[in-house]
């Protein structure tokens, strides 16, 4: 397996970037909060916004639609990607 890493401080991959951002994480510092990546030197956190791209985010569409988006923040899936990490 091929492991391209986003974060050498914590050892985080792009995988796990986008297992997170498949979890929920919709921006670099909902990423910090499930992986840690991004919370040393900070040089990832531009890879980590590319990974992120302008895709669909659950929290912001709720947001657009005037919903409150605090509905989503603990989802089992990201809770679990999480303590995966």
């Amino acid at each position: 397996m091929n492991r391209v890493y986003v974060c050498s401080c914590f050892g985080i991959t792009e995988q796990q970037v986008k297992e997170h951002a498949d979890a929920g994480a919709c921006t670099p510092r909902q990423i910090a909060s499930a992986s840690k990546a991004g919370t040393d030197c900070g040089s990832c956190v531009r890879s980590i916004q590319a990974l992120l791209g302008r895709g669909t985010c659950p929290r912001r569409e709720l947001l657009e639609q005037g919903k409150p988006a605090a509905a989503l923040t603990a989802t089992p899936e990201l809770t679990e990607a999480a303590q995966a990490a």
